[in-house]
């Protein structure tokens, strides 16, 4: 399946994480049977810009790891097909959604974590694309254990997993 994954940052040195993303985002996709072409927006910022990206948007007046904007009111666990969302007319994709990253937190996360940046962003695009997807988190219980199990299949199955993301970071 081909998707269009639109990078926006506004930082320097992100081109490793920009890659990674590539390779990641389908492969949530396709994990979760998404069948048609969807385009993705992602920006990469700091602390700072997702703040202000997050008082705007939310209404909460601090940093977070990644902020997710989805186009389409979609039931987790549920396939999505052509008739839950809407192709734009002109490219034929679905534009499923928009993702904030904060590259700074990610990288103070996956240090104290123990699994290294990668890993940390690797993790925050699934745990976005499972948001634009209609997964959430908010009740601590059931819908939250649901959305970490598909995270870490979904993570095992590209091999990024906590224990190799450490293996990877030790030898360095």
């Amino acid at each position: 399946m081909e998707h269009t994954i639109i990078i926006e940052s506004e930082l320097e040195g992100t081109q490793t994480y920009e890659a990674l993303l590539r390779r990641v985002i389908p492969a949530a996709l396709a994990a979760e049977g998404v069948e048609f072409p969807c385009e993705v927006d992602i920006l990469f910022t700091d602390d700072t810009g997702i703040q202000e990206i997050n008082r705007e948007q939310r209404g909460v007046d601090k940093p977070t790891d990644v902020l997710s904007f989805p186009m389409f009111e979609l039931t987790p666990g549920v396939i999505p097909t052509m008739e839950d969302v809407e192709a734009d007319p002109e490219t034929s994709l679905v534009p499923l959604g928009d993702m904030v990253l904060s590259v700074e937190r990610a990288q103070a996360q996956g240090e104290e974590y123990g699994h290294g940046s990668e890993r940390e962003l690797a993790y925050l695009a699934v745990h976005s694309i499972l948001h634009l997807l209609g997964y959430d988190h908010l009740d601590e219980g059931p819908m939250k254990a649901q959305m970490r199990a598909r995270e870490e299949a979904i993570l095992s199955k590209l091999g990024i997993t906590r224990e190799q993301a450490w293996r990877d970071t030790a030898e360095k």
